[in-house]
């Protein structure tokens, strides 16, 4: 007898009338008419049920501090960074606990039960580390939260900066993270990437770079990411997040670029919202959009992820969490508005980033741990149309959040008196 089974689900791969079997909370059976008993049973009604959303790039140290100490009223990368420098110093740990597990809580109501959160390990104090410590162990039964030692300030720039970031480390945190066009010269990022890469290697952990994060062509440091990827044998393990001056290099340059890339294993994340917000900030017209190449290294083969980077902090207002919102970005910058492009930009937000932060216990597929999300939404792509609502969220089989399904109730005469934006069934 298995302890749930969710019937006549449709998954993103097109499949139809499937039924989920859960036992000792693992997909212990998938398949259409599953003859089987449960002690539960949950009628899914043919739509979407889709693997948890991952958030391969986050920073839950500065989320829900938008205000403190001020407001950013530019806008800007530089004046966010500021404005951290200046709030640093004011932080709490209880504060900083408070608002991570507030956002952990938006988190699961949104399906979001995996994130990749940087953690600035610039202050000596390390208190946003031993934070975000306490908050991992905290929400581990429902949510898994990988930790990158991030440099904020320049591991070579910031005084301190690479105890700071090997203490971190031996505090158990998960991920190596750089900053390298941050650094004050462009010699000083490529050997902060040396640095990092053979600290990783050294300690057998994964790598993350805030990489190029610039409009400026010449910021090349994803190339050397990619050399010390391959010298290294750290193959599969590295990402470089942002790559923004991709967007504004000369094509033949990136015709080499993005093999290299392919050829070392290494994976890029892409932040939509963040990124065409803060890029292009000295253009006039006209203005680049600043976001990473996604089709042409998705055609390349290089694994892709968007992340939600930030919410309601220094530098972005806005956001709440939804990784839809972030992939429906994604596809307009992008223009990837082909029917195979949007399933790759909903890839992008689900099962690309799981497998990028090495999740390898997630997905659909029986053993795996039964972790799913109930969309109001019969297909990726009209889930993305309408930011569907996450119907049902469960973690190990057990649901974890419900929302009531989206319907607007019409006082129109001869019409119905309820209705619902998904399109109609054909």
């Amino acid at each position: 007898m298995l302890d749930l089974i969710i019937k006549n689900c449709t998954l993103p791969d097109g499949r139809e009338h499937i039924d989920i079997g859960v036992a000792q909370g693992r997909i212990a059976a998938l398949e259409p008419g599953l003859k089987a008993t449960a002690g539960q049973t949950i009628d899914a009604a043919g739509q979407l049920v889709a693997p948890p959303f991952v958030d391969a790039h986050f920073h839950m140290d500065s989320t829900l501090s938008f205000g403190l100490p001020r407001v950013n009223q530019s806008g800007t990368l530089l004046e966010g960074i500021a404005l951290w420098g200046e709030l640093k110093p004011l932080l709490t740990q209880e504060a900083l606990v408070e608002r991570a597990l507030a956002y952990c809580d938006w988190a699961v109501a949104r399906g979001l039960l995996a994130i990749r959160s940087h953690v600035d390990v610039c202050d000596p104090r390390l208190l946003a580390v031993e934070a975000l410590l306490h908050v991992r162990e905290k929400v581990k039964p429902y949510l898994d939260l990988q930790l990158v030692a991030f440099p904020q300030d320049g591991v070579l720039r910031a005084p301190g900066a690479l105890d700071n970031l090997k203490r971190a480390l031996d505090m158990g945190v998960d991920v190596v993270g750089g900053i390298p066009h941050f650094e004050r010269t462009m010699q000083d990022g490529a050997e902060s990437v040396r640095i990092l890469c053979e600290l990783a290697a050294e300690r057998g952990l994964r790598v993350d770079m805030h990489c190029d994060e610039s409009d400026d062509p010449l910021s090349r440091h994803i190339e050397t990411l990619a050399y010390h990827t391959q010298r290294l044998g750290l193959h599969g393990r590295v990402t470089g997040s942002h790559l923004t001056s991709m967007h504004s290099m000369d094509n033949y340059y990136v015709s080499k670029l993005i093999p290299l890339m392919r050829e070392a294993g290494v994976s890029a994340i892409a932040n939509p919202l963040i990124n065409i917000t803060l890029q292009g900030r000295h253009d006039t017209y006209p203005k680049r959009r600043g976001m990473t190449r996604v089709p042409e290294l998705l055609a390349a083969g290089v694994p892709v992820a968007f992340g939600h980077d930030c919410v309601m902090d220094p530098w972005y207002s806005l956001g709440s969490g939804d990784m839809l919102e972030v992939a429906h970005m994604g596809l307009h910058v992008a223009q990837m508005t082909g029917q195979d492009a949007m399933r790759a930009c909903f890839q992008a937000v689900t099962a690309t980033p799981a497998a990028i932060l090495g999740l390898d216990d997630t997905g659909l597929a029986v053993g795996k741990r039964a972790d799913l999300v109930l969309l109001q939404a019969r297909d990726p792509v009209e889930a993305l149309r309408l930011r569907a609502t996450r119907l049902m969220v469960l973690r190990a089989g057990h649901v974890v959040a419900t929302t009531p399904p989206a319907t607007a109730t019409l006082n129109l005469p001869g019409r119905p008196a309820q209705v619902s934006f998904q399109t109609p069934a054909r």
